[in-house]
Protein backbone atom coordinates (compact mmCIF):
# COMPACT_ATOMS: atom_id res chain seq x y z
CA UNK A 1 0.00 0.00 0.00
CA UNK A 2 2.74 2.43 0.97
CA UNK A 3 4.68 1.69 -2.23
CA UNK A 4 1.59 2.17 -4.42
CA UNK A 5 0.70 5.48 -2.76
CA UNK A 6 4.29 6.75 -2.95
CA UNK A 7 4.59 5.93 -6.66
CA UNK A 8 1.17 7.43 -7.37
CA UNK A 9 2.17 10.68 -5.67
CA UNK A 10 5.43 10.76 -7.63
CA UNK A 11 3.54 10.36 -10.93
CA UNK A 12 1.09 13.05 -9.83
CA UNK A 13 3.97 15.46 -9.17
CA UNK A 14 5.46 14.65 -12.58
CA UNK A 15 2.10 15.40 -14.19
CA UNK A 16 1.85 18.68 -12.29
CA UNK A 17 5.35 19.66 -13.45
CA UNK A 18 4.43 18.93 -17.07
CA UNK A 19 1.22 20.94 -16.63
CA UNK A 20 3.23 23.94 -15.42
CA UNK A 21 5.48 23.60 -18.48
CA UNK A 22 2.43 23.49 -20.76
CA UNK A 23 1.00 26.64 -19.15
CA UNK A 24 4.35 28.42 -19.59
CA UNK A 25 4.55 27.26 -23.21
CA UNK A 26 1.08 28.57 -24.03
CA UNK A 27 1.87 31.91 -22.41
CA UNK A 28 5.19 32.39 -24.19
CA UNK A 29 3.99 31.11 -27.55
CA UNK A 30 1.62 34.07 -27.63
CA UNK A 31 4.48 36.54 -27.15
CA UNK A 32 6.25 38.09 -30.16
CA UNK A 33 9.40 36.52 -31.57
CA UNK A 34 12.44 37.64 -29.59
CA UNK A 35 15.40 38.71 -31.71
CA UNK A 36 18.72 37.81 -30.11
CA UNK A 37 21.61 40.25 -30.43
CA UNK A 38 24.00 42.04 -28.11
CA UNK A 39 21.69 42.03 -25.08
CA UNK A 40 21.02 38.35 -24.38
CA UNK A 41 18.48 37.36 -21.70
CA UNK A 42 19.16 34.68 -19.12
CA UNK A 43 17.83 31.14 -19.37
CA UNK A 44 14.78 31.79 -17.16
CA UNK A 45 13.61 34.75 -19.23
CA UNK A 46 14.10 33.07 -22.59
CA UNK A 47 12.94 29.52 -21.88
CA UNK A 48 10.20 28.42 -24.35
CA UNK A 49 10.30 31.75 -26.18
CA UNK A 50 10.28 31.86 -29.96
CA UNK A 51 13.55 33.46 -30.98
CA UNK A 52 15.23 34.75 -34.14
CA UNK A 53 18.99 34.74 -34.70
CA UNK A 54 21.22 36.23 -37.36
CA UNK A 55 24.72 34.84 -37.78
CA UNK A 56 26.51 31.78 -39.12
CA UNK A 57 26.74 28.08 -38.40
CA UNK A 58 30.13 26.70 -37.41
CA UNK A 59 30.05 23.72 -39.76
CA UNK A 60 33.32 22.28 -38.47
CA UNK A 61 31.78 21.45 -35.08
CA UNK A 62 28.70 19.25 -35.59
CA UNK A 63 27.71 16.79 -32.87
CA UNK A 64 24.99 14.13 -33.17
CA UNK A 65 22.58 13.11 -30.42
CA UNK A 66 21.87 9.41 -30.83
CA UNK A 67 18.77 7.41 -29.83
CA UNK A 68 16.28 10.10 -30.88
CA UNK A 69 13.64 8.15 -32.83
CA UNK A 70 10.96 9.85 -34.89
CA UNK A 71 7.77 7.99 -35.82
CA UNK A 72 9.44 4.71 -34.88
CA UNK A 73 12.55 5.34 -37.00
CA UNK A 74 15.99 5.53 -35.34
CA UNK A 75 17.86 8.74 -35.95
CA UNK A 76 20.03 11.65 -34.82
CA UNK A 77 19.52 15.22 -33.72
CA UNK A 78 22.07 17.35 -35.57
CA UNK A 79 23.62 19.90 -33.17
CA UNK A 80 25.79 22.77 -34.36
CA UNK A 81 27.11 25.99 -32.76
CA UNK A 82 25.80 29.24 -34.23
CA UNK A 83 27.75 32.52 -33.90
CA UNK A 84 25.45 35.50 -33.40
CA UNK A 85 26.34 38.28 -35.85
CA UNK A 86 28.12 41.29 -34.36
CA UNK A 87 28.93 39.52 -31.09
CA UNK A 88 31.40 37.02 -29.69
CA UNK A 89 28.53 34.84 -28.42
CA UNK A 90 27.47 31.44 -29.67
CA UNK A 91 24.28 29.43 -29.27
CA UNK A 92 24.07 25.65 -29.61
CA UNK A 93 21.35 24.92 -32.18
CA UNK A 94 19.52 21.67 -32.85
CA UNK A 95 19.21 21.98 -36.61
CA UNK A 96 16.90 19.00 -37.10
CA UNK A 97 16.48 15.25 -37.24
CA UNK A 98 18.00 12.79 -39.71
CA UNK A 99 17.55 8.99 -39.93
CA UNK A 100 20.38 6.69 -38.92
CA UNK A 101 21.86 4.23 -41.41
CA UNK A 102 20.23 0.88 -40.46
CA UNK A 103 23.22 -1.15 -41.66
CA UNK A 104 25.96 0.95 -40.01
CA UNK A 105 25.02 2.89 -36.88
CA UNK A 106 28.35 4.73 -36.89
CA UNK A 107 27.83 6.14 -40.38
CA UNK A 108 27.00 9.84 -40.26
CA UNK A 109 24.25 11.35 -42.39
CA UNK A 110 25.00 13.90 -45.11
CA UNK A 111 23.25 17.25 -45.28
CA UNK A 112 23.96 20.79 -46.51
CA UNK A 113 25.11 23.53 -44.13
CA UNK A 114 24.53 27.18 -45.05
CA UNK A 115 27.70 29.18 -45.64
CA UNK A 116 27.90 32.77 -44.48
CA UNK A 117 25.34 34.86 -42.64
CA UNK A 118 21.84 33.45 -42.35
CA UNK A 119 18.74 34.06 -40.27
CA UNK A 120 17.02 31.26 -38.36
CA UNK A 121 14.12 30.95 -35.95
CA UNK A 122 13.52 28.44 -33.21
CA UNK A 123 12.36 27.65 -29.70
CA UNK A 124 14.67 28.38 -26.77
CA UNK A 125 15.18 25.52 -24.32
CA UNK A 126 17.40 24.89 -21.30
CA UNK A 127 18.77 21.69 -22.83
CA UNK A 128 18.01 19.00 -25.40
CA UNK A 129 16.67 16.47 -22.92
CA UNK A 130 18.38 13.33 -21.69
CA UNK A 131 18.27 9.62 -22.43
CA UNK A 132 19.72 6.70 -20.50
CA UNK A 133 23.49 6.50 -20.80
CA UNK A 134 25.89 3.84 -19.60
CA UNK A 135 29.33 5.06 -18.61
CA UNK A 136 31.10 8.31 -19.39
CA UNK A 137 31.43 9.23 -23.05
CA UNK A 138 34.25 11.69 -22.39
CA UNK A 139 34.52 15.25 -23.77
CA UNK A 140 32.76 15.85 -27.11
CA UNK A 141 34.72 16.24 -30.32
CA UNK A 142 33.63 17.34 -33.81
CA UNK A 143 31.50 14.70 -35.59
CA UNK A 144 30.97 12.83 -32.30
CA UNK A 145 27.90 10.63 -31.79
CA UNK A 146 26.76 11.05 -28.18
CA UNK A 147 23.80 10.06 -26.04
CA UNK A 148 23.58 13.35 -24.15
CA UNK A 149 25.29 16.72 -24.35
CA UNK A 150 25.53 19.49 -21.78
CA UNK A 151 26.16 23.12 -22.71
CA UNK A 152 29.04 23.39 -20.25
CA UNK A 153 30.91 20.35 -21.52
CA UNK A 154 30.47 21.42 -25.15
CA UNK A 155 31.73 24.94 -24.34
CA UNK A 156 34.77 23.51 -22.53
CA UNK A 157 35.64 21.24 -25.44
CA UNK A 158 35.00 23.71 -28.28
CA UNK A 159 36.21 26.89 -26.51
CA UNK A 160 33.16 28.74 -27.80
CA UNK A 161 31.45 31.33 -25.59
CA UNK A 162 28.09 29.57 -25.41
CA UNK A 163 24.89 31.02 -24.01
CA UNK A 164 23.21 29.03 -21.18
CA UNK A 165 20.34 27.89 -23.41
CA UNK A 166 19.86 26.00 -26.64
CA UNK A 167 17.61 26.54 -29.66
CA UNK A 168 15.49 24.02 -31.54
CA UNK A 169 15.42 25.36 -35.08
CA UNK A 170 12.02 25.62 -36.74
CA UNK A 171 10.83 26.32 -40.27
CA UNK A 172 11.91 24.94 -43.62
CA UNK A 173 15.61 25.48 -44.30
CA UNK A 174 15.78 23.24 -47.41
CA UNK A 175 18.39 21.00 -45.76
CA UNK A 176 16.52 17.65 -45.82
CA UNK A 177 16.05 17.66 -42.03
CA UNK A 178 12.81 17.10 -40.15
CA UNK A 179 11.89 19.41 -37.29
CA UNK A 180 8.98 17.73 -35.53
CA UNK A 181 10.35 18.47 -32.07
CA UNK A 182 8.64 16.70 -29.14
CA UNK A 183 6.69 19.14 -27.00
CA UNK A 184 8.41 19.61 -23.59
CA UNK A 185 5.09 19.08 -21.79
CA UNK A 186 4.35 15.82 -23.60
CA UNK A 187 3.08 13.05 -21.32
CA UNK A 188 0.72 14.83 -18.90
CA UNK A 189 -2.11 12.34 -19.42
CA UNK A 190 0.30 9.41 -19.24
CA UNK A 191 1.49 10.50 -15.79
CA UNK A 192 -2.12 10.95 -14.66
CA UNK A 193 -2.93 7.45 -15.91
CA UNK A 194 0.04 5.91 -14.11
CA UNK A 195 -0.94 7.69 -10.90
CA UNK A 196 -4.46 6.24 -11.14
CA UNK A 197 -3.04 2.75 -11.66
CA UNK A 198 -0.77 3.01 -8.61
CA UNK A 199 -3.61 4.34 -6.44
CA UNK A 200 -5.79 1.47 -7.67
CA UNK A 201 -3.05 -1.02 -6.78
CA UNK A 202 -2.79 0.48 -3.28
CA UNK A 203 -6.58 0.21 -2.89
CA UNK A 204 -6.52 -3.43 -4.00
CA UNK A 205 -3.77 -4.18 -1.49
CA UNK A 206 -5.88 -2.62 1.27
CA UNK A 207 -8.98 -4.60 0.26
CA UNK A 208 -6.94 -7.81 0.11
CA UNK A 209 -5.55 -7.12 3.58
CA UNK A 210 -9.03 -6.50 5.03
CA UNK A 211 -10.68 -9.51 3.35
CA UNK A 212 -7.95 -11.98 4.30
CA UNK A 213 -7.90 -10.55 7.83
CA UNK A 214 -11.64 -11.15 8.27
CA UNK A 215 -11.32 -14.65 6.85
CA UNK A 216 -8.54 -15.57 9.23
CA UNK A 217 -10.45 -14.06 12.14
CA UNK A 218 -13.58 -16.01 11.18
CA UNK A 219 -11.62 -19.25 10.86
CA UNK A 220 -10.10 -18.78 14.31
CA UNK A 221 -13.53 -18.01 15.83
CA UNK A 222 -15.09 -21.15 14.39
CA UNK A 223 -12.33 -23.45 15.63
CA UNK A 224 -12.95 -25.54 18.79
CA UNK A 225 -11.36 -24.15 21.92
CA UNK A 226 -8.81 -26.96 22.18
CA UNK A 227 -7.64 -26.30 18.56
CA UNK A 228 -7.32 -22.58 19.21
CA UNK A 229 -5.25 -23.18 22.35
CA UNK A 230 -3.10 -25.68 20.47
Amino acid sequence: MALGIALAQWQTRRGDQKQLIESKLLQRESEPVLRLGDALPDADQIEYRRVALRGEFIGAWPVYLDNRPLNGVAGFYVLMPFKIAGTDSYVLVARGWLPRDPSDRSKLPTYPTPVGTVEIEGLARRDFGHVMQLGDAGPPVPQAIVQNLGIGEFAAASKFKLQPFVVEQTGDADDHMQRAWPRPSLGIERHRGYAFQWYALAAMAFIFFVVTGFRRGSENTNKPADQQSG
